[in-house]
This record gives C-alpha cells, sequence and structure tokens, in this order.
C-alpha cells in the first residue's frame, strides 16, 4: 500500500472500527500525521505566529498551540484512533488494547487519589507516598504506566495474523 493510498484508505474509513489494517496502511498514515502537524505548526507560525520551528545542528522540533494545528490534530484525531483500532484486529488483538496507557494512567492516579497521596504529591513527600505495602503497589502501578505505551507500540508493529481471524479477512491476502 502507498502512502497516498493509506491516506485516502484511512480517511475513507474515518470511523470504521471493523474490519483490519495492514501495518503499511498504519504507518503510513502515522508518518502523514507527524507531517501534517509540521506543516500546520509551521504554517501556524507564519499566519498566526504562534507556531515554532527550531532547527539546530543536531536536533529539530516544530510546536504549535495555533488554530492550524488544533483543527488539523481535530481532524485526525478519528480516524488514527480506528486505523490504530483496526491495526490490532489485524494482529489478532481486541481494539480495545489501544487504550491500554489510558486505563493505566487513570487506574494509577485513582488509586494515588484513593490512598490520599495527592497530598503527599503537593508537598514534595514522595518518600512517604512510595512507603510500605501501598508504595510497592504505587510503584508497580507506576511501572505499568510507563511501560504501557511500549507496549501498545509493539503490538501495532506486529506482523498481521495470516489467514482470516475474527475480524476479517486478512487484508494483504484478499485482492482489492
Amino acid at each position: 500500500m502507498s502512502f497516498a493510498e493509506a491516506v485516502r484508505t484511512c480517511f475513507r474509513k474515518y470511523v470504521t472500527f471493523s474490519g483490519r489494517a495492514p501495518r503499511s496502511e498504519y504507518w503510513w498514515f502515522a508518518l502523514f500525521i507527524i507531517l501534517g502537524n509540521i506543516v500546520a505548526g509551521i504554517l501556524d507560525g507564519i499566519l498566526f505566529g504562534t507556531g515554532r520551528v527550531d532547527v539546530t545542528g543536531t536536533s529539530f522540533s516544530a510546536e504549535s498551540n495555533g488554530p492550524l494545528a488544533a483543527l488539523f490534530s481535530l481532524a485526525t484525531f478519528l480516524p488514527a484512533l480506528a486505523a490504530a483500532w483496526r491495526r490490532m484486529h489485524d494482529t489478532g488483538r481486541s481494539g480495545l488494547y489501544v487504550f491500554y496507557p489510558v486505563i493505566a494512567m487513570v487506574g494509577t492516579f485513582m488509586f494515588i487519589a484513593f490512598v490520599g497521596g495527592m497530598d503527599h504529591l503537593a508537598s514534595g513527600n514522595l518518600g512517604q507516598l512510595f512507603s510500605g505495602a501501598i508504595g510497592i503497589i504505587l510503584l508497580f502501578a507506576v511501572v505499568v504506566l510507563f511501560l504501557s505505551p511500549f507496549i501498545v507500540l509493539f503490538w501495532l508493529t506486529r506482523p498481521s495474523q495470516p489467514g482470516p481471524n475474527q475480524w476479517g479477512p486478512n487484508p494483504q491476502e484478499v485482492s482489492q
């Protein structure tokens, strides 16, 4: 699948959470989103003075809080989520696995709030927060919170499950 074909497919399946998406479709669309955000940031900087592009000898960064970048992000949020959802289906997993980092984050912060840890965080007394059995549980939750995005990224890079699965036929084996 080519870059243009992947972008067209993802926008054509704007909120289609059923079926499967091959690696090429997902990763070409991810590249499109990265490039689009850079272009929107540059345009925001030129038109509105809100973007910033920093190019030095060893690094490049582009950031924007302008309207074009916001509109681009808003327009690509659902197609990106749908493509990731279908990509998980292609690897034989439920699309809900995409939300593991969000679930870990909400769970960790709910646990901190439940054990009264917000006072310790606000006062900077992390030693007391991470002491005892609660500290061990909290440390485990923080490790899961840190690792969960990498696990999802790993799943998104896995090859397609051969043959049909419960979400449909393998897109690479079906002529379109």
